[in-house]
């Protein structure tokens, strides 16, 4: 139970930081891990290897040409087929050109969208 709270509490004080650099316009610093738990655990049940046949791979759901635009290639074919880390790293990329729109729905229940 403690662990919970603990998790819960460091998961609302991330996006809080990531609110507080979006509104202060400050440099944009690497999402943390928790986050990108958080939204794979919205988009794919935190199944860093999904592939459900929707268009949509991999833990964060990239869609195949994004992933591609986005430098994934330099890891696997497929986001599903890249580890964690790597899908997270094109994840920044996707974020840095698109904003968290490129997870509208998960990122509005995060609160990282109005």
């Amino acid at each position: 139970m403690r662990t919970t709270v603990n998790v819960r509490a460091a998961a609302l004080l991330a996006l809080g930081l990531l609110s507080a650099v979006a509104v202060l316009g400050l440099a944009r610093q690497p999402t943390p891990d928790l986050v990108w738990d958080r939204i794979a655990d919205c988009e794919s049940g935190g199944d860093w290897h999904a592939n459900t046949g929707n268009g949509y791979y991999g833990g964060l759901q990239i869609w195949l040409p994004t992933w591609v635009d986005a430098g994934g290639l330099r890891y696997a074919d497929r986001p599903d087929r890249a580890g964690r880390a790597q899908q997270v790293a094109v994840g920044e990329e996707i974020l840095r050109r698109q904003g968290w729109q490129a997870w509208g729905s998960c990122a509005r229940q995060l609160g990282l969208l109005a």
